[in-house]
C-alpha cells in the first residue's frame, strides 16, 4: 500500500524534473492517485510511471499529468474541456485549478468508474459524458483550455473550433507511439501557433464511442 511518504517523494521528484507551479504541485498532492489505479497496482500509485487501467487504457505518469497541467496555465475562472477521461485522475487534478471541467470518454465503463471516484472525493465541478472525443462538446463551447490525453496525427478541427480566441490546447500529436510529441496550440489573432513541448507516448485518439454495459 502506498504511504504518505510515497506521495511526498513524488512531489519532490516532480520538482526536480522542473514542475514549478505551486498550485499544480498542490493539486497533485491533494488528489489521492491510489484511488484512480487498480488495486493490484496500489503499491505503485506514487511512482512516476504510467499504469494500466480498464479497457486497455492507461493512467498517465504523474510527471506528464503535472507537465500538461502546468502548460495549460489555468486561471480560476477557466472552463476546460478534457478529451479522454480515463480513470478521472487528470480531471480531478484540473478540478482544483479552474472553474469547470467537461470531460469526454468513449468507454462507458471508464466514464462510470471515474464518476464514482470524483463523487467519492466530493469533486462537484467536473461533468463527464460518453462521446466521441474528435467532436468535443459543442453545447458547452467555447472553452478557455482544451487538454487531450490521447494522440492524433493532427489536432481535430472540431476541437480547434471550440477553443476560445486566446485559448490554449495541449495535445499529443504523432503518427505512431514512437513519434509522438506533446504540442501546445495557442489560438491567437494571427492564427494558430504550435509549440512542440516534449516526446510522449499516448494511446491513440479513436473515432466514435463505445456504449457497452
Amino acid at each position: 500500500m502506498a504511504s504518505a511518504q510515497d506521495q511526498v517523494n513524488l512531489i519532490m521528484q516532480l520538482r526536480r524534473r522542473g514542475i514549478r507551479d505551486p498550485k499544480v504541485l498542490r493539486a497533485i498532492e491533494t488528489v489521492p492517485r491510489e484511488l484512480f489505479v487498480d488495486e493490484a497496482f496500489s503499491d505503485h500509485a506514487y511512482q512516476d510511471i504510467a499504469l494500466p487501467i480498464e479497457c486497455g487504457q492507461t493512467i498517465s505518469q504523474p510527471f506528464v499529468v503535472a507537465f500538461m497541467t502546468e502548460k495549460l496555465a489555468l486561471e480560476p475562472t477557466h472552463k476546460v474541456l478534457e478529451i479522454g477521461t480515463g480513470s478521472g485522475y487528470q480531471a480531478a487534478v484540473l478540478s482544483h485549478l479552474c472553474r469547470r471541467v467537461y470531460t469526454v470518454e468513449r468507454w462507458r465503463e471508464l466514464q462510470k468508474a471515474a464518476e464514482l471516484r470524483l463523487a467519492e472525493l466530493k469533486i462537484n465541478n467536473v461533468t463527464t459524458i460518453i462521446g466521441d472525443g474528435w467532436l468535443g462538446w459543442p453545447p458547452q463551447a467555447p472553452f478557455d483550455r482544451i487538454i487531450v490525453t490521447a494522440a492524433a496525427l493532427d489536432a481535430p478541427a472540431a476541437l480547434l473550433d471550440q477553443l476560445k480566441d486566446g485559448g490554449r490546447m495541449i495535445i499529443p500529436l504523432g503518427e505512431t507511439r514512437d513519434s509522438q510529441s506533446l504540442v501546445q496550440i495557442d489560438k491567437t489573432e494571427e492564427g494558430l501557433v504550435e509549440t512542440p513541448l516534449l516526446p510522449v507516448r499516448f494511446v491513440p485518439l479513436v473515432h466514435g464511442r463505445v456504449k457497452r454495459d
